[in-house]
């Protein structure tokens, strides 16, 4: 069994900052792209920043600059430094990862966190 954790949710002040981490844990056996989405009330889940196995990195146009993604491919851990934050920021915030593990025979498939609530005040 494959489970994502997120931690380093919160309250923060327009201005602050926010690291978020996700760790995988389970039967892996390799873990491919790994990436962050978030979801306001009543809006779609969207992509925030994705990472590679490799290390190349994606953001969304609204958090470029402000928002940096990394990995630990030796803990199987993806974090995510978010800086200058807004209330526009504020949603909950979900790890995504595509593992591939003995109990599916070694295909990839797309875990999730359990989200991770971030919000921002004036």
């Amino acid at each position: 069994q494959v489970q994502l954790v997120e931690s380093g949710g919160g309250l923060v002040q327009a201005g602050g900052s926010l690291r978020l981490s996700c760790a995988a844990s389970g039967s892996i056996f390799g873990i491919n792209a790994m990436g962050w989405y978030r979801q306001a009330p009543g809006k779609q889940r969207d992509l925030v920043a994705a990472i590679t196995s490799g290390g190349s990195t994606d953001y969304a146009d609204s958090v470029k600059g402000r928002f940096t993604i990394s990995r630990d491919n030796a803990k199987n851990t993806v974090y995510l430094q978010m800086s200058s934050l807004t209330p526009e920021d504020t949603a909950v915030y979900y790890c995504n990862a595509r593992i591939s593990s003995p109990a599916t025979m070694f295909a990839e498939y797309d875990y999730w966190g359990q989200g991770t609530q971030v919000t921002v005040s004036s």
